[in-house]
């Protein structure tokens, strides 16, 4: 295998023509330079240099190796410069996955923040819900998901071979149009909900509604399902029903016509930041996360 210190030690010998010139060149000592060629010559299994009394010259093989060392070593220098670069945060890229309460809230101030100390760095952007979210970033289809779970939910060990970082606890509350009956009560218990039209939100929001309720003795009765937090948002300010949704999600929509009342028993879920083990040590990476880390303590 050639070596990169060979390969400069062998240019500054057909520079100079000497092994002393070349140790004075490269600030070693002429034993040395001449045990690096000897451990060159070794590895390409022929002589590169023909020593005839005082003078030195290339072997036919020598002068194909110091016509491509040129090359090699600009390269070389131009990757330690790029890696150096990712390294201390003057260039790198990081593909973030979020779900969408969390794109709007969270992630705007966790980037511009980020992009404030290190300019250099890229974020790329895409929204995907858990557990599509998590899987892409074991897929290696990103390099950092935020994703959610619910306390007490099953599946905790889920999330075991991944670096988890947490950010916030996310509280339900519940949205009833704004003339509604318990529009200005400080808290409501959900079985007092039990009666009314329900608007759903996201497949895995609408399990964890459906098993609050029926924690509290009933099955809600579901007349719209959607996705769009802010068209939950809207159908229940219109009166067509009412809705639970995390507090995170009413931040992102700012629903009109519409009261957010405390959700009673308690319903919170845990909003992470997910990373793969060896992605955690990336700068770009790193810092991310601790940017993610501060929004969501703000």
């Amino acid at each position: 295998m050639i070596e990169a210190r060979h390969l400069r030690v062998l240019r500054a010998v057909a520079a100079t023509g000497s092994f002393s010139a070349a140790g004075r060149e490269l600030g070693c000592t002429q034993p040395a330079v001449s045990q690096q060629m000897k451990a060159l010559e070794a590895s390409v299994g022929t002589p590169l240099l023909i020593r005839t009394g005082r003078e030195m010259r290339l072997t036919q093989a020598g002068e194909a190796l110091v016509r491509h060392a040129a090359g090699i070593l600009a390269g070389l220098t131009a990757a330690e410069e790029e890696v150096a670069a990712i390294a201390g945060l003057r260039a790198g890229r990081v593909r973030l996955v979020s779900f969408p309460s969390g794109s709007s809230t969270l992630v705007p101030t966790a980037l511009a923040a980020l992009r404030d100390a290190h300019p250099g760095t890229r974020v790329f952007l895409e929204e995907a819900e858990p557990p599509a979210s998590v899987g892409m970033l074991r897929e290696g289809d990103c390099d950092v998901a935020l994703a959610f779970r619910y306390e007490g939910a099953a599946g905790a060990e889920e999330w075991e071979d991944l670096v988890v970082r947490p950010l916030l606890t996310d509280r339900l509350v519940a949205l009833v149009p704004e003339r509604h009956r318990l529009a200005g009560a400080e808290s409501v218990a959900i079985g007092e909900l039990a009666r009314e039209p329900w608007i759903a939100g996201c497949p895995r929001c609408r399990g964890q509604l459906v098993e609050v309720c029926a924690a509290a003795g009933f099955t809600p009765r579901i007349d719209f399902a959607t996705d769009d937090y802010p068209a939950v948002a809207g159908l229940v300010g219109a009166g067509l029903g009412v809705a639970v949704l995390p507090q995170l999600a009413v931040e992102s929509v700012r629903p009109r016509g519409v009261r957010a009342v405390t959700l009673e028993p308690a319903v919170r879920r845990e909003i992470v930041a997910l990373t793969l083990p060896d992605l955690a040590q990336v700068p770009a990476v790193a810092a991310t996360l601790d940017q993610l880390a501060r929004a969501g303590r703000r």
